[in-house]
């Protein structure tokens, strides 16, 4: 690049005129890229200048930093200038009404997966069902070898459980809500009609899909001529109450230590199938264990995840959102506004 004295007073020319004729903070934020940065006519002058012959090289260099000098003072000015409009565009278009009242707190609310639940609650208490909890540090025994859990099962191990120390108490954090039918068994005498909300914990990795802290609602019922068209006519029920009227279930095949026969309950919504819970006929050997009379009650159970049921209900594509505290989340369903 060969430098010229007039070439250099043009290029300062020009760049002052789009300077002055930038309109806003962002115009400008422009014109310093074209005309003031390091890809700019003067920058590449500036770098041209090693290839000057040496008698010419001091002359240039004053040339081009008297016009680098000169460029600068007029952006700056400008920047100014813009800077000081915006601010007294934005005391305008934002000026508050301190007459105003106000409302210093959000109102409180109750989180997406409490409202659920509660909704639940209410279908199958109006169904005749109770409501029954239990604690969230259980036995082994009750989380496990009541529901035809053998020893070796791969759920009991340290990757799937919380053990609590030390280990010869046989304490776990429940990994399912299921030990609260046990306790309802043992309990009570059938008839049982009871749906078991709670929270319950697995050694998992919080990601979009899974949390080691999460919540199941089970459906347990024992009574005589209990079949699995009454467990398939509770699930149509229930589903229908959650998505709405056009959502269709369908039972496959599967296998639970804790029921027999077992399936997997899927719901078709939104135009396909999803996974929703397990469920099953109650094992005969989990009845022998609680004390119910096999030759008289039979029963069905059924499982679900409520942060998986909130998700497939209203989109919800990440777990975080769920799980985080985030309040902007819980704000997105009408609760905690002003």
């Amino acid at each position: 690049m060969s430098l010229d004295q007039n070439q250099i007073a043009q290029d300062l020319a020009q760049a002052i005129a789009s300077i002055n004729a930038a309109k806003d903070l962002e115009a400008l934020k422009q014109v310093k890229i074209d005309y003031v940065g390091d890809k700019s006519p003067l920058a590449k002058a500036n770098q041209a200048l090693a290839t000057v012959d040496k008698s010419l090289r001091a002359e240039f260099g004053k040339i081009i930093g008297s016009a680098k000098a000169e460029l600068n003072e007029v952006f700056e000015k400008r920047l100014k200038e813009l800077s000081s409009q915006r601010d007294s565009q934005v005391l305008l278009t934002e000026r508050v009404d301190v007459t105003l009242p106000v409302q210093k707190t959000l109102k409180g609310g109750l989180h997406p997966l409490t409202i659920l639940t509660n909704e639940i609650n209410d279908l199958f208490i109006g169904l005749g069902y109770k409501v029954a909890e239990g604690p969230e540090l259980e036995s082994e025994w009750l989380n496990f070898d009541a529901l035809n859990i053998p020893a070796d099962h791969p759920a009991r191990t340290m990757q799937d459980t919380f053990f609590i120390e030390p280990l010869e108490a046989k304490l776990v954090l429940r990994t399912h809500t299921s030990p609260v039918q046990i306790r309802t068994m043992l309990d009570q005498s059938p008839p049982i009609y009871v749906i078991c909300p709670g929270k319950t914990y697995r050694a998992d990795e919080l990601d979009a899909t899974h949390t080691p802290v999460f919540h199941q609602v089970e459906g347990l019922v024992i009574d005589e001529n209990i079949t699995m068209a009454d467990l398939k006519g509770t699930l149509d029920h229930f589903a229908k109450t959650i998505f709405g009227s056009e959502v269709k279930t369908r039972l496959r095949p599967s296998f639970f230590p804790f029921t027999e026969p077992s399936a997997e309950v899927d719901i078709f919504f939104n135009g396909r199938w999803i996974e929703w819970g397990g469920c099953g006929m109650v094992n005969e050997k989990v009845l022998v264990a609680c004390g119910v009379d096999t030759k008289k009650y039979s029963g069905f159970a059924f499982g679900m995840g409520l942060e998986r049921t909130l998700m497939v209900k209203y989109g919800i594509t990440d777990m975080h959102d769920i799980v985080e505290g985030d309040v902007r989340f819980s704000q997105s369903f009408g609760v905690g506004r002003q």
